[in-house]
């Protein structure tokens, strides 16, 4: 009986200690996407071919600037388990690290968006979205190194435990990007009107104060505890960013192929109609938007399995990820009576074009479909993550999209004349492979762990 008693009261803990990480890192990830969602709002005052030029300025430039976020993704399993066996100084150096390959990757990024705003034009884009979106994109690549220096930054403190500052820098940056926005797009206070490219260099500023409010807030911390972060910064060392980079290219690998699928949706919308990509793009704003927390609760899964993890307690990293599950799919469960419920009002909140109405309230429809399912992939990819597994999510989301779900979609959207519904069924089917798949391997191999600890 008192060892019973004693599992209870180590879960009650263990739920509490997640919730008290997982609440500030996914109310920075609904910061990320607010980010987007203000972009899109603030611009749509220019009309539907401006949402649709931020739409497309964003997928582009979004597959290889998180292609290097998830680069760094290996911060998490590396740091998060240095701590969780309280060696403090693999966590300094493995930041240092994390920066160094930051300073490797950016320029290759930058110029693949800048060659890609060039393309819009060549690929039968609607004229009056593709001068726009070029433009948008050039500006938001100027962005690339403060974003990648946040996310070190940020995959750092959230394998500490430090999440309250990663919330707070984006509150300040959203501040900071809805007065841009205003400022820039309609040419307030004096200056020039600039439409959307005023939209990009308002983000652009905004990342910048994120990454200066992070690295800040890491070296203070670090000073409070005697630990000074900067003062022993360690060296480039070849052989850690190499298993930096072979832990984080299979998971920047599934970022890009779930992104691109979804960019690949976005560009295929694009040679529709205006409409079309303008009712797709708010839809996906609210999937994403709902993504957010699930995406947060992934994060906190990656440190909380990784800190059990690192002090050799994989009972406790299983129930970690098992907690974080039940919690993201109750929340995707209750998003999708939301899109069900009040689908115009939602719509109406972007927009009052009678032809966006029109479309729009299914289009949700569909999207209330697979919350659970995105879910449920998107927190198992972190608990997996926190094992050290980066590779299944990467070949699930290959097959699951690549494979069927884009194949499908597309052609039930100009083969079968299904339109842009057509689109978003295929991509419905893939998330239901891609998440079923996962939530079989985190059982797995987590089960795995533990009873090889018991032998």
């Amino acid at each position: 009986m008192p060892r019973e008693i004693a599992v209870h009261t180590d879960w009650k803990k263990e739920l509490s200690a997640l919730v008290a990480l997982a609440v500030p890192v996914v109310l920075s990830e609904i910061g990320w996407m607010l980010q987007s969602i203000v972009d899109t709002v603030m611009v749509g005052g220019l009309g539907p071919a401006a949402i649709g030029a931020v739409a497309l300025g964003n997928a582009l430039y979004y597959t290889p600037s998180l292609f290097g976020i998830g680069l760094l993704l290996g911060l998490d399993t590396l740091i998060a388990q240095a701590y969780g066996r309280k060696d403090y100084e693999a966590c300094h150096h493995w930041l240092a690290q994390g920066v160094y390959l930051v300073c490797i990757i950016t320029l290759p990024l930058m110029l693949v968006g800048i060659a890609a705003s060039f393309g819009f034009t060549h690929v039968g884009i609607a004229p009056e979205v593709a001068g726009p979106a070029g433009s948008y994109l050039r500006w938001i690549t100027l962005g690339t190194l403060p974003l990648l220096l946040y996310a070190a930054a940020r995959r750092y403190l959230q394998a500490v435990g430090q999440v309250r500052a990663i919330m707070v820098a984006f509150i300040f940056a959203n501040l900071l990007n809805w007065f841009g926005n205003w400022v820039l797009i309609y040419g307030k206070l004096g200056f020039p009107r600039l439409g959307v490219d005023g939209s990009a260099i308002s983000t652009d500023v905004a990342r910048l104060s994120m990454a200066a409010i992070l690295l800040g807030f890491a070296w203070r911390y670090e000073r409070s505890r005697g630990h000074p972060l900067f003062r022993r910064w360690a060296g480039p060392s070849l052989l850690k960013i190499k298993q930096l980079v072979k832990l984080g290219l299979p998971a920047a690998g599934q970022i890009v192929l779930e992104v691109g699928a979804w960019n690949m949706a976005t560009l295929a919308a694009g040679w529709l109609t205006p409409v079309a990509l303008a009712t797709h793009q708010i839809a996906l704003n609210y999937a994403a938007f709902t993504y957010m927390v699930p995406l947060g609760l992934s994060s906190a899964a990656a440190v909380s399995v990784g800190h059990a993890m690192g002090a050799g307690d994989p009972a406790k990293a299983r129930r970690a990820g098992w907690m974080a599950l039940a919690l993201g799919t109750g929340f995707m469960l209750l998003t999708a009576v939301a899109f069900f419920v009040a689908p115009g009002l939602l719509i109406a909140l972007y927009t009052r074009d009678a032809a966006v109405m029109a479309v729009g309230p299914s289009l949700l429809g569909l999207a209330a479909v697979f919350q659970v399912f995105d879910g449920i992939q998107t927190v198992s990819t972190g608990a997996l993550r926190g094992l050290g597994e980066t590779r299944a999510p990467m070949w699930a989301n290959l097959v699951g999209y690549w494979f069927l779900g884009l194949p499908l979609g597309i052609g039930s959207c100009f083969l079968l004349h299904w339109g842009i519904y057509g689109l978003w069924i295929g991509l419905t089917v893939a998330l239901i492979v891609i998440a079923t798949t996962l939530l079989w391997r985190w059982n797995r191999d987590s089960k795995s762990r533990e009873l090889e600890a018991r032998n």
